[in-house]
């Protein structure tokens, strides 16, 4: 470790940067920066040459030896794609860097995409294309919104989000035919658009162990809101809100480290850095893309908070033998923020040598040159993104108000630079970045689907005369009249329970209103089908039978029973002290219903483009979701004796506790009323809007559905502000518990019948043709926005 020597390849902020951290090591004797910059020029043990290009290996060979290097730091990503590291360890001389083999993963976006899906590294949905003519079709017919991106290097730019189909096929004219991006346009990426939080993780890896600095966010639009062109960054900050433990360990988890021993098992083990820039999606995290390099601006933004000795670190990353382990990596516990400073014009044409005076900043805030030389003793522009002036605050506020002071240290004509940099952690702290999912409450609806998927084949092997065994649909159907019993009914069956809302039930010593939710549960599905409920039969499991809770959770499915018309027929109570605790206890129930041929539901033959959606009225959160509104409430820091903030009137346990509205009268004498006017119903129940409707649709429909058409009950409104759109709409019913497709012309006939019988009714949608065929939407949600607090 003693006497390092250093060469420092590349000329912006990011080299600036390590080249600040690595002279503070009192194991660092000389670095060289080639070609370094203004900044570089001013630091301790820092010279600048000039006397040999970056890209000339050969060049670079022979400075290191003449100057006994022995360590090689590239900074930029080309000399590492181009195979640097490979030309130096030729030499014996070791490279912080990955191979050329190792730097694919940046160098070909096809490739690192192909890499992810090899091993189940999540990532968005995307195809490759070498080929204009296929890429262009595959825009004309995929179903959602699209990223396009150059495959090879394009300086930060080669990423394009259109915002219609025009742009998209426009931005593939200009990056594969007329090359506005040179050859890392020939061939190009087409990836499904994510939606949520980006997040930029660097990392220091030595092909085995993986030690991470703390998570930043970029501002890559030029423009405030973050709008306008894509740029190489406009400012950072770290740690951001959205990277909590949690969240971190996931990432480690399930992307960090399987990326780091896929390389390795893969033959080209990642040494250095490795910057991974992540979407945080509803779904949980997913990889943008990675580099194999410092990122910039988030280097001048995360190496402030770093403690350890930098060079120690790249030194156990280099060599032959991994000892990345046993070296520390420990930050301050205090935040960074960085705004860059750019040329007038930039990201398109700039000018060059534009003068400039730079202040000496106090202690706390540090200056570092990108895009800057030295005419004589002159410090002059020489890029794009120019300077940017970095501070480390005990708040992020205060870093990012000492940052913004750091600007007002340099002066040249023209500059620009954002004034919103980290405004998206200064949104209210409700705001989408620190909102919930239902996968972070501890369910999963993607690994529900993927069980019924994963099990239907096995499902099928049960088949018999009668019965179809096949799952997916709400309820399931046994056909007597070809089971063996002439002119018999269809049975219809469903199977459900009540979930986590009765922990609420329990916390609140109120046990009746669950027992009626119970029965809505079944009840509802069956009805869906056209079936109408007869008998129903309960499970209570429990640690120790309470006998006046037991009965009130009874009585409640009775009340159920008798607003559903079906008889309690049956049931079972167990005790089981060793599975349940306390006064812990859960229930399940059955629902059997009947129903003739004739009024099986949904009749998808029969549905048609036009036809019209509408919804009834649910009483509240009902019965799904509740893993996800105990997370809130909980994150709000209430009880459930506190006054609901959505409803005054009432306690938060109280008003969840409101039971599920039991649709099943009302529905069935309409049913009768109306003939074949109503052609398919969809519970809403778990899986929210997103997940349930499509169940009754056939492949080419989809539902369109407008989310202001209705209203909103206030919990829904409380809920929002800590769980983003698309997340309650794949979660909760919001307020319309049932969904009917119902033909045009009666319409209006079905409204009056079911407002005849007191329900409220809203008129929400319609069927449109399924937008990509079988891979398109289901549902379309217009003005899911909103929905945003």
């Amino acid at each position: 470790m003693s006497s390092l020597r250093i060469l420092l390849i590349g000329s912006g902020g990011r080299e600036h940067a390590l080249a600040w951290k690595l002279s503070q090591s009192a194991s660092v004797e000389s670095i060289i920066a080639v070609p370094g910059n203004g900044g570089t020029a001013g630091l301790p043990k820092v010279t600048n040459n000039n006397s040999v290009s970056e890209n000339d290996f050969a060049a670079l060979v022979d400075l290191a030896k003449k100057e006994r290097i022995n360590l090689v730091v590239p900074g930029p990503e080309q000399p590492l794609v181009d195979g640097v590291e490979n030309v130096f360890r030729e030499v014996g001389i070791p490279v912080f860097g990955p191979s050329k083999d190792a730097a694919r993963m940046e160098g070909s976006k096809t490739f690192s995409k192909d890499f992810m899906k090899k091993h189940n590294i999540p990532t968005a949905a995307y195809e490759n294309f070498s080929d204009y003519q296929k890429a262009s079709d595959y825009l004309k017919k995929v179903g959602h919104n699209v990223v396009i991106k150059a495959t090879g290097l394009a300086a930060g730019k080669g990423v394009i989000i259109p915002e219609s189909q025009e742009e998209a096929q426009q931005a593939l004219k200009d990056i594969m035919l007329d090359k506005q991006f040179g050859n890392a346009g020939d061939e190009v990426v087409i990836e499904e658009f994510l939606t949520g939080d980006e997040l930029s993780i660097l990392s220091f890896c030595d092909g085995t162990t993986i030690k991470s600095l703390p998570a930043a966010q970029d501002h890559k639009r030029i423009g405030e809101g973050d709008t306008g062109l894509n740029t190489g960054g406009m400012g950072c900050y770290a740690p951001t809100k959205i990277a909590t433990p949690a969240l971190l360990a996931q990432v480690e988890r399930e992307i960090l480290q399987p990326t780091i021993d896929g390389m390795r098992k893969d033959g080209f083990p990642m040494k250095g850095c490795l910057f991974t820039g992540l979407m945080i999606t509803p779904n949980g995290p997913k990889v943008l893309e990675y580099n194999v390099r410092f990122g910039d601006p988030e280097t001048q933004t995360v190496l402030p908070l770093l403690k350890s000795d930098l060079a120690e670190i790249m030194v156990a990353c280099s060599g032959p033998i991994p000892l990345l382990k046993y070296v520390p990596v420990e930050v301050e516990q205090k935040f960074s923020a960085t705004v860059v400073v750019a040329a007038p014009g930039y990201p398109n044409s700039y000018p060059k040598n534009i003068p400039m005076q730079v202040s000496t900043p106090p202690a706390g805030t540090n200056i570092f040159h990108a895009g800057t030389k030295l005419s004589g003793d002159a410090l002059v522009s020489s890029g794009g993104r120019v300077i940017a002036a970095e501070a480390v605050g005990e708040s992020l506020r205060a870093a990012v108000d000492k940052a913004y002071e750091g600007v007002k240290l340099i002066q040249f004509d023209g500059m620009y630079y954002r004034k919103d940099i980290a405004h998206r952690a200064f949104r209210d702290e409700k705001s989408a970045s620190d909102k919930l999912t239902y996968a972070q409450s501890g369910v999963s609806i993607d690994a529900g689907n993927e069980l019924v998927d994963r099990i239907k084949a096995a499902v099928a092997t049960t088949r018999r005369p009668g019965a179809d065994a096949i799952i997916g649909g709400f309820g399931g159907e046994v056909d007597l009249s070809q089971a063996g019993y002439p002119s018999a009914p269809i049975i219809v069956g469903a199977i459900d329970g009540v979930g986590t809302k009765l922990i609420i039930a329990q916390k609140m010593n109120k046990h009746d209103t669950v027992g009626i939710d119970l029965v809505a549960m079944n009840v509802n599905d069956l009805v869906v089908q056209g079936a109408e409920p007869f008998m129903f039969l309960d499970y209570y499991g429990c640690s120790r039978l309470d006998v006046s809770v037991a009965a009130a959770f009874v009585e409640g499915v009775a009340q159920g029973c008798k607003d559903a018309g079906c008889a309690l027929v049956g049931g079972e109570t167990a005790e089981m002290p060793d599975l349940y605790t306390g006064d812990d206890y859960d229930a399940a129930g059955a629902a059997i219903g009947v129903m003739k041929a004739a009024q099986r539901l949904p009749r998808k033959e029969a549905m048609a483009e036009g036809d019209v959606l509408i919804a009834l009225a649910s009483s509240g959160v009902h019965s799904n979701g509740f893993s996800l509104v105990r997370k809130v409430v909980d994150k709000c820091g209430l009880s459930y004796t506190d006054k609901a903030p959505w409803d005054s009137s009432k306690t938060v346990g109280e008003s969840l506790l409101t039971p599920t509205r039991i649709y099943v009268k009302p529905l069935l004498k309409v049913l009768a009323q109306t003939g074949d006017a109503v052609k398919g119903m969809a519970h809403i129940t778990g899986g929210g809007l997103t997940e349930n409707v499509p169940r009754m649709l056939p492949k080419h429909l989809a539902a369109e559905i407008d989310v202001a058409t209705w209203e909103h009950p206030p919990v829904f409104k409380w809920l929002r502000e800590s769980v983003v759109p698309t997340e309650m709409a794949r979660t909760f019913n919001n307020g319309v518990g049932m969904v009917l497709a119902v033909a045009p012309e009666a319409a209006d006939a079905v409204v009056k019948g079911l407002q005849a019988e007191g329900e409220t009714v809203y008129t929400i949608g319609k069927l449109i043709n399924r937008e990509g065929g079988e891979k398109g939407e289901w549902c379309v949600l217009k003005n899911l926005e909103s929905w945003s607090a």
